[in-house]
């Protein structure tokens, strides 16, 4: 395939989340309207993540190609740079979590990569990966209480806002996420 012509590039090689879309975020509010950035990563959730970033701020995703270990992330400036990140209204602690993980019809869900979630993930946690989630939405249950979370409360903040317009009446976002989870955990590697 031809190179697609970017007019800037950005080197997110070797950075794990969130700082991928970090540093997406600071460029592009440098970038004219219309302009196209190239994102080069080798974090492979950062496909969903840049994904995920781009609907909820208004710019447009454009697709991604990968050139062995790098993934190449396109991604238009919209012409309102005006645009509010919208973020997830309803938000609970590490510690609130903990507390009411154990009540019924509660749910925990990890958005993290497979990996992440096999080495260390809270216990009965669905793990469906966020580049996954719009596949498998039909293995949760709409009316249950749903905590996502991810590893610093960005991707988790995306997956409630998709799930909210889905129609998932009760989603909480979890903050700061396993970053800084005291609780228990348990691994798939043990």
């Amino acid at each position: 395939m031809e190179n697609i012509k970017a007019n800037e590039t950005l080197d997110a090689k070797g950075l794990a989340c969130p700082m991928p879309i970090v540093k997406t975020k600071k460029t592009m509010k440098n970038l004219a309207d219309g302009l196209v950035l190239e994102v080069q990563a080798t974090d492979k959730g950062s496909t969903a993540d840049i994904k995920a970033w781009s609907e909820s701020t208004g710019h447009q995703y454009l697709g991604t190609l990968e050139e062995g270990d790098v993934l190449k992330h396109y991604l238009r400036k919209s012409a309102s740079d005006e645009k509010i990140e919208r973020k997830h209204p309803n938000v609970v602690t590490n510690e609130e979590l903990e507390n009411k993980r154990n009540e019924n019809n509660s749910v925990v869900l990890d958005v993290r990569e497979s990996a992440e979630y096999a080495f260390n993930h809270i216990p009965n946690a669905i793990s469906i990966p966020m580049g996954e989630l719009e596949d498998r939405l039909n293995e949760l249950n709409k009316e249950a209480e749903i905590y996502v979370v991810c590893r610093t409360g960005s991707r988790s903040d995306l997956a409630a806002q998709k799930l909210a317009e889905k129609g998932f009446t009760n989603v909480i976002n979890v903050v700061p996420g396993m970053s800084e989870w005291s609780g228990e955990t348990v691994s798939l590697t043990k």
